[in-house]
């Protein structure tokens, strides 16, 4: 049985990895920006956390470790996306993106780090995303985040001493889940880029319905979890977006890749 704090565990990819994680015989502390949200299972704990207040993030981590008294594992998980064209998106907007998706996240990997280290062992799971390699167009914001948290990540992983401490990115490609629901879009488009959001969001909406279930996401979780050396990074999807595209793109030159993006969104 281990003990684990994973963010958004409302919805998505973050309640089925919470519903096998307490299936198993797990204790999951869940969080959701309302707590309500969490449904109610064995062994899953609901816990109420702010992404964009950074005391709210303290306080619902230190207030899960007192009555887990540790963490095995780590799961920053929740997320956020907004769509519209890059040129028009407003600051405030770039800055939520930001917060919710890499700084708010940073905070919680200190936190775990700092908890994980005294006890001489851990596990932290990054869910950044395959678009931080692959972005998807007009969603420049969550691109660029996402892009952000899988550096950032693969920095600590080449600055942190020899330990049991390990730290994994795991980079979903299109998952069916509700996500898009969720996603505000910009309804009074610049007419330059209408057309092309338009088709986009199609293109988009259709990916993420044919995708695979977030049950394959939590599948992996529990295989991190239970190894003894976690990959460092891993991504996880349908065979051509999860393997196939990233070998083929990172072999291509930008001109190029930018051209099959293209072709791919039907833009």
């Amino acid at each position: 049985m281990k003990n684990i704090f994973l963010t958004g565990a409302s919805s998505g990819i973050g309640f089925a990895v919470a519903k096998s994680l307490s299936a198993r015989g797990d204790e999951v502390w869940g969080t959701s920006r309302d707590a309500a949200r969490i449904p109610q299972l064995s062994r899953l704990h609901a816990v109420r956390l702010d992404l964009l207040d950074p005391n709210s993030i303290e306080q619902a981590f230190q207030s899960s470790l007192s009555e887990a008294a540790y963490f095995d594992v780590v799961i920053n998980n929740a997320g956020s996306g907004h769509f519209d064209a890059a040129e028009h998106l407003p600051d405030d907007e770039i800055e939520k993106q930001f917060q919710i998706l890499v700084f708010g996240h940073l905070q919680l990997m200190r936190l775990a780090l700092a908890a994980m280290r005294a006890r001489g062992k851990g596990l932290i799971i990054n869910v950044t995303s395959l678009a931080s390699r692959l972005p998807v167009p007009f969603m420049a914001a969550y691109n660029a985040a996402k892009a952000a948290m899988a550096a950032y990540t693969m920095s600590i992983q080449l600055e942190l001493p020899d330990s049991n401490v390990r730290i994994v990115d795991l980079q979903p490609a299109d998952i069916s889940t509700a996500f898009n629901d969720a996603v505000p879009k910009k309804t009074d488009s610049d007419p330059l880029y209408e057309e092309r959001v338009a088709k986009t969001w199609v293109a988009v909406d259709r990916n993420l319905k044919k995708a695979p279930p977030p049950e394959l996401v939590a599948k992996h979780v529990l295989r991190l979890i239970d190894s003894p050396n976690p990959p460092p990074r891993i991504t996880v999807g349908d065979a051509f977006q999860s393997k196939v595209a990233p070998f083929i793109f990172r072999l291509l030159p930008q001109r190029v890749r930018i051209w099959g993006l293209k072709m791919y969104y039907r833009i």
